[in-house]
């Protein structure tokens, strides 16, 4: 009687020990990211895949890659060069991946630029 009752709770406590796993957290190291450059988000439209940010240098307009953010979102990256890079949405704690089309550009430069980024959409 002592076998029948010892074996299923050798079992049940097996079971429960091995379907525990060890999650792994990725955390972002904001002290990096916000020594980069600040930029905040100042056009951003679902129709566009591009959006409009406003850093200490001017505008930037960047072609995202993935999740965009939203207007107002404070974002930390590289934003004085061309070319694709990560940046770091600081407003939704995420880091996205973003294409810089064009950077250090006055206010109808910018609103040039996403008109015509926007058009060839």
């Amino acid at each position: 009687m002592k076998k029948i009752f010892t074996l299923p709770a050798i079992l049940f406590v097996a079971l429960i020990f091995s379907s525990c796993t060890k999650q792994r957290v990725y955390q972002i190291d904001e002290g990096y990211w916000l020594s980069k450059e600040r930029g905040e988000v100042v056009f951003s439209s679902s129709s566009c895949p591009s959006y409009i940010i406003q850093t200490n240098n001017g505008y930037a307009i960047i072609n995202t890659l993935g999740a965009k953010p939203y207007v107002g979102d404070i974002l930390y990256g590289d934003f004085s060069y061309s070319g694709a890079k990560d940046i770091y949405d600081w407003s939704g704690s995420l880091i996205i991946s973003g294409d810089v089309k064009e950077y250090w550009l006055s206010y109808s430069g910018a609103q040039d630029a996403i008109n015509y980024y926007c058009s060839n959409y």
